[in-house]
């Protein structure tokens, strides 16, 4: 009975072409070449998958973007997840994307000489702090996108969105135990040790000119200290450093080493290197009178060339399809989506994202490049051989 139904439908729908005629032909000389570029492209099996903005129902800019052909994304978190997301959304979606691994800094103070003429579509990765400031200072561009509905919370965007939270990363030490056990120093357990002397030449933290990490820890000793409190703070730690590296990640790439036997950055970079490359000598310490936190972010530069391409970066890089890239990737971060898979690893080594003081964004925004030119006045000239930028 099936048979004879489908086989009367059949006619029927035969029927009605022919006396549609012309009027149906377009239709198809419009979808079957459609049909078959997608089967003969490499990304048909990631398509299949439907990404998460194709599947909410944005053909339009998916096409807007294809037609833009190529995107610049400058990343300023770990490379192997930059590039782990970028050869993603290149496969996913068939537009072209070259990218550059900067430090938030860095990225700063691209685009500020560049001033409203980038050379880059989208920033990815590394602490909001610079973001803000270039938000500030008119150096961003505005976008509502779709996906941030997922996020956790309002303070993983920006309130005009001007940028869009993607990780949430711990500060705190991470010292090499062997190194403190041979010398016989027990380890640092909160800010205020760090500025006794027996850790004089042991200390490494990034550059307050080039990374966000830095930036963050100004912010926070001014918010948990007091403004003049907060900053005579970092003039005597200064006393107890050795190096300053140009990226935040800097002091936990040499803490298994024992080049650095104390560093302050963000805890799951501490993570990566145990996990990732077998340092069982390093230990992870979040300061006991507090700590702060950052929010890794994305966002657009104003002006950019492919304007549609880094809208739909946006949208890509707050899914779990981008999101879920980094800890496949050696980035341990917490994820601020409610719709991604959180990295176990944080939480076995005793990592809580919400075991961090209260974070003063606005101020931040307002103040961030005020306050690191104050440090560094504070510092003076005798620390200048060592804040080098290139």
């Amino acid at each position: 009975m099936k048979k004879k139904l489908a086989l009367v439908l059949s006619c029927l729908m035969t029927i009605c072409m022919v006396g549609c005629g012309e009027t149906t032909a377009p239709a198809e000389t419009t979808t079957e070449p459609q049909v078959e570029q997608t089967q003969t492209q490499e990304t048909a099996p990631a398509e299949t998958e439907a990404p998460a903005a194709e599947a909410d129902g944005m053909d339009a800019l998916i096409e807007a973007a294809k037609a833009d052909g190529e995107l610049i994304v400058y990343g300023s978190c770990e490379e192997e997840y930059l590039a782990a997301a970028c050869e993603n959304f290149e496969k996913t979606y068939g537009i072209k994307v070259q990218f550059q691994r900067l430090s938030t800094g860095e990225v700063q103070s691209k685009i500020e000489e560049e001033n409203g003429n980038p050379s880059g579509d989208v920033w990815f990765g590394g602490t909001t702090d610079p973001y803000n400031v270039a938000a500030g200072e008119g150096l961003l561009e505005a976008y509502e996108a779709q996906n941030a509905s997922h996020l956790l919370s309002d303070m993983y965007r920006d309130a005009d969105g001007y940028w869009y939270g993607i990780y949430k990363g711990i500060l705190g030490f991470m010292v090499n135990k062997d190194e403190l056990a041979r010398m016989g120093i027990e380890e640092p357990a909160d800010w205020t040790d760090l500025l006794d002397e027996k850790y004089k030449g042991l200390v490494w933290l990034s550059n307050y000119n080039t990374a966000g990490t830095a930036k963050l820890v100004v912010n926070t000793m001014i918010q948990k200290y007091g403004h003049d409190e907060g900053i005579q703070y970092l003039v005597d730690l200064d006393k107890n450093i050795e190096v300053y590296t140009k990226s935040g990640s800097g002091p936990s790439k040499n803490v298994g080493t024992g080049e650095c036997v104390v560093g302050i950055g963000f805890l799951h970079d501490g993570i990566t290197q145990i996990v990732d490359n077998g340092y069982g000598n390093i230990g992870l310490i979040i300061p006991s009178s507090g700590t702060s936190f950052e929010v890794g972010a994305t966002a657009i530069f104003k002006g950019c060339a492919h304007p549609n391409a880094a809208k739909l970066w946006i949208e890509y890089a707050l899914s779990p399809e981008c999101v879920e890239l980094a800890a496949q990737n050696g980035s341990y971060q917490f994820l601020v989506l409610d719709n991604a898979k959180q990295p176990e690893v944080a939480a076995e080594f005793g990592l809580d994202p919400e075991n961090v003081m209260k974070y003063d964004f606005a101020d931040a925004k307002e103040n961030t490049t005020k306050y690191v030119e104050e440090v560094m006045t504070a510092l003076g000239s005798a620390a200048d051989d060592r804040f080098k930028t290139e």
